[in-house]
């Protein structure tokens, strides 16, 4: 998955860092990140400070985090003159979704961590209760108001994966309204007051019309695409195994067969398509 970065270590400890000549700093546009793909190989480089030619002044850069002995920084002003689309040379933007698909994976795992913290930094400048312009904390990540204390903390929207097993079958889906068009598990945001396994229950009763039992836990992953934590739960069909999909959030859902499950070998990024590949293997856990 995109955060299996093998023996690299990540580091997401805050610290008032200086950023340094090789230290990466990070940039932004809407959906897009500034990156560098090699002609031969498509391996991804990230900008550093030395790439911009600009002094770290002209940059503000805001540490993120490390990952071994590589440090990560934020712009918080944009590095390019007003009016200018110039980037450093070689650079280019490129939409945010193709980190997962991207080597290195540490690279590509920062990258996409990164606009995460960009964009919880660029959505919260004032504060939502006196409307004061926030603050950073000089030693730790939050935000707070000079003004009325308040105290902001990036934003971490969990949600769960399901896998819907019954017996040598597996219901698959397709989002509706979406440009991600790949099969897909029930899947949704954990809603105030109920625990992850009170929200597998409903999401499955909601999309597909199912009721299950036998709720297990799998594994859990950062989702910096969309603020996500996600947590993978399998489960069986109780009763009726009949699926009535709401097509209001799903253009299809159906059962399939062990043995006729579609892979993406090109996407081992998502907890999704690792949970599909389990199944079809037939190693998914057991109550």
């Amino acid at each position: 998955m995109i955060q299996d970065i093998g023996s690299y270590a990540f580091d997401n400890a805050y610290r008032p860092l200086e950023a340094r000549p090789e230290d990466y700093v990070l940039a932004y546009g809407r959906g897009q990140a500034v990156v560098r793909l090699d002609g031969g190989t498509g391996e991804l480089e990230l900008p550093r400070l030395r790439d911009w030619g600009f002094s770290a002044p002209d940059l503000a850069p805001r540490y993120l985090f490390s990952i071994d002995d590589r440090r990560f920084f934020m712009a918080e002003r944009d590095p390019r003159p007003r009016g200018s689309e110039e980037l450093p040379e070689g650079f280019r933007l490129e939409p945010v979704n193709q980190f997962r698909f991207l080597r290195p994976r540490c690279l590509a795992f920062a990258g996409i961590t990164g606009y995460q913290l960009r964009n919880w930094y660029h959505s919260n400048r004032y504060c939502g209760h006196c409307g004061s312009e926030l603050g950073h904390v000089a030693t730790s990540r939050e935000l707070a108001c000079p003004a009325c204390g308040n105290v902001l903390y990036p934003k971490i929207c969990p949600a769960v994966i399901v896998g819907i097993t019954n017996g040598d079958e597996l219901v698959m889906t397709k989002y509706a309204g979406r440009a991600y068009n790949h099969y897909a598990l029930v899947a949704g945001f954990v809603e105030v007051g109920e625990t992850l396994e009170q929200c597998v229950a409903r999401e499955v009763r909601e999309e597909v019309g199912l009721r299950v039992k036998n709720v297990r836990y799998y594994k859990s992953q950062p989702w910096s695409f969309t603020d996500t934590l996600l947590a993978g739960f399998f489960c069986d069909v109780d009763g009726d195994p009949t699926i009535h999909v709401d097509h209001d959030e799903l253009q299809l859902g159906g059962w399939v067969r062990r043995a006729d499950v579609p892979l993406d070998p090109a996407d081992d990024s998502s907890l999704t398509n690792e949970m599909i590949a389990l199944f079809a293997r037939g190693g998914e856990p057991r109550a």
